[in-house]
């Protein structure tokens, strides 16, 4: 996991809106280095401003603060992997062109940061403001997707259950292979590890050693 100001990748966006991204994902990356490097708190805006070459006043026309610019990297990516859904191939079954996506998002992340990475993460990631940011994150993220889903499906994300479920479910699964990941201190890319969730929700959770699923094991309990 590399610091770059690399935008998520896009189809069909104009000049004016890659140029907004683009300085949105520099200005959440340069926070999310700066904090790894200096402690959350050691942080002001003004370094975070000049580390991505624009002005403070910039960064407050993006976030409101330091927590909102690092969890927007977990907003960004379900926004992708949204628009990326609803490009997929209408052939496809909605399972196939999920999973599509949210890889889309994570395979070509082959970079293995080192330990001081790793643990500057894990300090970040405990700071109180920022996990309450992320709790948003969150709901903003599966919102994204339960949307995208929702129109893929012909359901309506207002009244039925299952885009938010489906939503919910990839998300969770997200979240189970970061920490995965990050308590392994990032030994090796995190797209395996994301691959290997949705194959298992795919594989309808079935027990290790192909002893059954989840739901069947408790039947059987």
């Amino acid at each position: 996991m590399q610091a770059s100001g690399a935008a998520p990748k896009t189809p069909g966006l104009g000049r004016r809106e890659i140029k907004k991204r683009e300085t949105r994902a520099a200005l959440s990356w340069a926070t999310i280095r700066l904090a790894i490097e200096r402690g959350f708190e050691n942080v002001l805006v003004e370094d975070i401003a000049s580390a991505a070459g624009v002005s403070p006043r910039t960064f407050n026309n993006y976030f409101s603060s330091k927590a909102e610019a690092i969890s927007a990297r977990q907003v960004d990516r379900a926004v992708v992997m949204a628009e990326v859904l609803r490009a997929r191939p209408p052939e496809e079954s909605l399972w196939e062109a999920l999973t599509a996506a949210v890889l889309d998002e994570f395979d070509h992340e082959g970079h293995r940061p080192d330990k001081r990475w790793m643990t500057g993460l894990k300090l970040m990631i405990t700071e109180p403001a920022l996990q309450v940011e992320m709790l948003r994150a969150v709901a903003v993220a599966e919102q994204s997707l339960a949307e995208a889903i929702a129109a893929r499906t012909g359901t309506d994300v207002r009244t039925d259950v299952y885009p938010r479920l489906v939503a919910a479910t990839v998300s969770s699964a997200l979240g189970a292979a970061t920490t995965l990941w990050i308590r392994g201190d990032g030994d090796g890319p995190l797209g395996p590890i994301v691959r290997e969730a949705l194959e298992s929700l795919a594989n309808g959770l079935a027990m290790p050693g192909g002893s059954g699923t989840c739901a069947g094991a408790r039947s059987r309990s």
